[in-house]
């Protein structure tokens, strides 16, 4: 009888698991997170949703888009954002009807088959290996910059157990871990926005009326429409972990509602953070007198003319927690991905157990020295090129990411009934035809990326990367398959024995 039991439930399993996404159908993968700890509370998904996509790319990097681009960086920054929020509706209606840890690898395996679930899974976890190498590196030489008798790389290495730490002991401090860091972060870009347009407005003491920076340098686009095409494809990657709060919405006690909100907010969350954001700096700082992001980042310029006492400091310590921020959730991002691989048997199996506190351990300890072998290969052998190679050949990876949602909510939504279609509780709009725009515009980008020698070293690492990935698949199918066999084995050896 336990045996019959055992088998009936594995087989439901299987056919519940490879069905359509629809409103009515359960999650099997989140139902493990239940019977372990505490989820995360509205105010942890609310926050990490708000602050998720602050970064040091706001901060530090978008000066450079700004010195090439001019004041129509805002179009770049805006156009990249309209990407985002329909790759973020489309994994929003997919997730809203079932919640998955997995989220985008998960609705790949049952929209397209398990080879589109295997390369867009591992490439999205082997860009948050990069991520946390990269966040770690900078967080190790701002450490440096502060304490010079602190090497950079010893830096790195504490921050990388401080935030193994902080993943392992529990979802619930991940998740009070990130809400305070993203406060910070949220809290510094609304002083930043109020004090900005009061500036620009000339009601800021010693401030004049300076909107007409928008346009007297050379005008709006001084450089060119292209440049302005060229500078989308670097935005773009600057939004990237936009997802994260999808992920941490299907861990929350209220999944549904987590969902909808990270969805729904994202593209005013892109407009006001980072839209609005580049267009105070535009306005208030003539774009060619912007300085060089490795001389003073330009939050710390412009606080600076504020008159803000400390300024330097004040947005040094901004800077240096949307850094350990990033390195946080990127090792939350990284260690659920591999952990959902492992659930659908493509990763090694005991990667996705996990803790009585529902951490699966080993998959964020798998992750961080993923992270820890590229920062240490950066300070042992800088001139060896692998880590730029590391760094470079993620630079897709946001595409894919975009290119495969896009795909797997077409697939889905075909495959559903004309009720649960009607039921879905977040719905994409004009249906295929943003799904069209979004994949149309992913191959535009990269063909615009080849214009650039920058831009064609990332397009070819990530593409070799890639493919070194596919080398790998037919082992991996092998591995199913044969799983699949033992599965058919055991439960036809069930319904003999309940015949018998």
């Amino acid at each position: 009888m336990t045996s019959q039991h055992s088998a009936e439930s594995r087989h439901l399993q299987v056919t519940k698991d490879d069905r359509p996404a629809s409103p009515e159908g359960p999650d099997v993968t989140t139902a493990h997170i239940s019977a372990h700890g505490k989820k995360l509370r509205t105010r942890h998904v609310t926050m990490i949703t708000l602050g998720g996509i602050i970064g040091a790319s706001l901060f530090v990097g978008s000066a450079n888009i700004v010195r090439t681009t001019g004041p129509a960086a805002t179009l770049s920054y805006a156009v990249g954002g309209l990407f985002v929020f329909l790759a973020m509706r489309m994994l929003g209606e997919m997730a809203a009807a079932r919640p998955a840890v997995g989220s985008f690898m998960e609705y790949a395996r049952v929209g397209l088959g398990n080879w589109a679930a295997y390369v867009v899974g591992w490439l999205y976890w082997y860009f948050w290996v990069g991520v946390i190498a990269y966040e770690a590196v900078v967080g190790g030489g701002i450490l440096h910059g502060w304490f010079p008798a602190l090497p950079a790389w010893a830096g790195s290495l504490a921050l990388l157990a401080i935030f193994v730490g902080t993943n392992l002991i529990s979802l619930r401090m991940f998740g009070e871990t990130e809400f305070w860091l993203a406060s910070i972060k949220v809290i510094a870009i609304v002083v930043f926005l109020a004090a900005g347009l009061l500036f620009v407005l000339g009601l800021w003491p010693n401030a004049t009326f300076s909107v007409s920076n928008l346009w007297v340098h050379g005008g709006f686009m001084p450089n060119g429409l292209g440049v302005v095409l060229s500078g989308i494809s670097l935005v773009l990657f600057s939004y990237f972990g936009t997802e994260i709060a999808v992920m941490a919405a299907a861990e929350s006690e209220n999944p549904g509602k987590g969902i909808r909100q990270a969805a729904n907010t994202v593209i005013w969350r892109v407009m006001l953070f980072y839209v609005g954001a580049i267009l105070v700096i535009v306005t208030i700082v003539p774009w060619n007198l912007l300085p060089e992001p490795s001389v003073i980042a330009p939050f710390t310029y412009v606080f600076s003319m504020f008159g803000v006492p400390g300024a330097e400091v004040v947005m040094g310590l901004v800077i240096f927690t949307a850094v350990i921020s990033v390195l946080n959730s990127g090792t939350y991002s990284a260690s659920r991905m591999f952990a959902a691989l492992a659930e659908q048997g493509l990763a090694p199996a005991v990667v996705a157990k996990r803790t009585t506190r529902g951490v699966p351990a080993l998959a964020v300890i798998a992750s961080t020295i993923g992270g820890l072998i590229a920062t240490l290969v950066n300070f042992i052998a800088p001139s060896s090129g692998i880590y730029d190679f590391i760094m470079n050949s993620t630079g897709l990876v946001a595409l894919f990411v975009y290119v495969f949602i896009a795909a797997t909510q077409w697939s889905l939504r075909n495959k559903m009934t004309a009720e649960e279609r009607s039921n879905l509780k977040l719905k994409v709009w004009l249906f295929p035809w943003l799904n069209i725009i979004l994949i149309l515009g992913a191959i535009g980008i990269v063909a615009i990326m080849m214009l650039s020698e920058s831009g064609r070293t990332q397009v070819w690492t990530s593409f070799t990367a890639a493919g070194a990935l596919v080398l790998f698949w037919p082992i991996v199918r092998k591995k199913i398959a044969l799983q699949k066999e033992k599965e058919a084995v055991v439960r036809f050896s069930a319904l003999e024995d309940t015949h018998q």
